[in-house]
């Protein structure tokens, strides 16, 4: 993993970099979209919306190759050498560090949650509930993005300093806080205020947690599980949160719910973070090369 290549008491900002890459892809594949979305609907449904898809495969095959030159990091070296690789990490990883699956679980789910809810459901939101025009949405979106390119890098930084659960919570509570407001700005249907409204909740509620994010999930961990365990943790909420959120937001506006239910919803999730990450233990001073088993 990243995080433990980087200079001691450097893991926050060095490991907030791999993290831009959110950010990076949501605007390149914005900037992708969008010529294709001003296509009329009939072609856009039947062929349009492919082929932004299909020009991902060049991105796929990139990540494939550069993951493949990963080298391990040297904690795990070190367990490899001594033969100490856990057998069935999975098993291992639920035995020793329930409460630290179940916080990045928690931790996961405003920050993976509400941002699908700001760039994938804010879309149908804002064309079918607003009546807004799809460009003044996918142009807030790619402001947004562009902001968190800075923003993240900052908050990851940041964290080196005041430790993860401070900047983490800070996210978590900005993203509570601004659920009412942003709706509200989208509700204006004024550009400007979307595109603000836009760049509050991803550059940072969203930004404050997802920064620390990779240091955080890894110093929870002990080197023989560390991957497995902020992967686990990561990936469950990733399906409760952001597989669902968009889906549960989509059938409340179905069914006459506005602003206030999917305001409701992002404040119960950003709650649940809030619970999560105040619960954790502080990893800031976490001795990462030397954590083993619990």
């Amino acid at each position: 993993m990243a995080v433990e290549h980087a200079p001691p008491g450097r893991r926050g900002f060095y490991g907030s970099w791999p993290q831009i890459g959110v950010p990076a892809g949501l605007l390149l594949s914005t900037l992708v979209y969008i010529p294709f979305s001003r296509l009329p609907e009939e072609d856009f449904l039947a062929w349009g919306w492919r082929v932004p898809f299909l020009l991902s495969i060049v991105l796929v095959v990139v990540g494939l190759l550069i993951r493949a030159r990963i080298l391990e990091t040297p904690a795990f070296s070190r367990i490899k050498e001594q033969r100490e690789e856990a057998r069935l990490p999975v098993f291992e990883v639920l035995r020793h560090y329930p409460k630290e699956v179940l916080v990045a679980m928690g931790a996961r789910l405003a920050e993976n949650g509400a941002f699908y809810l700001y760039t994938v459901f804010i879309l149908i939101y804002g064309t079918q509930h607003v009546h807004m025009d799809r460009s003044i949405i996918l142009t807030g979106i790619m402001i947004a993005a562009a902001i968190e390119l800075v923003s993240i890098p900052l908050f990851g930084a940041l964290s080196d300093f005041v430790g993860r659960r401070p900047v983490y919570l800070f996210g978590s509570i900005v993203t509570g806080v601004l659920a009412f407001p942003f709706f509200w700005l989208m509700d204006s249907a004024s550009p400007v205020l979307v595109w603000l409204g836009l760049s509050m909740v991803l550059s940072v509620g969203h930004a404050a947690m997802y920064a620390p994010q990779g240091a955080f999930f890894s110093e929870l961990f002990g080197a023989r599980v560390r991957y497995s365990g902020a992967s686990l943790g990561a990936q469950l909420a990733s399906v409760i949160a952001g597989g669902l959120s968009p889906i549960i937001a989509t059938t409340l506006l179905e069914y006459g719910y506005g602003r206030g239910a999917m305001a409701l919803y992002v404040m119960g999730m950003a709650a649940i973070t809030t619970i999560a990450v105040a619960s954790a233990r502080e990893t800031l001073r976490h001795d990462i090369d030397h954590a083993g088993r619990k």
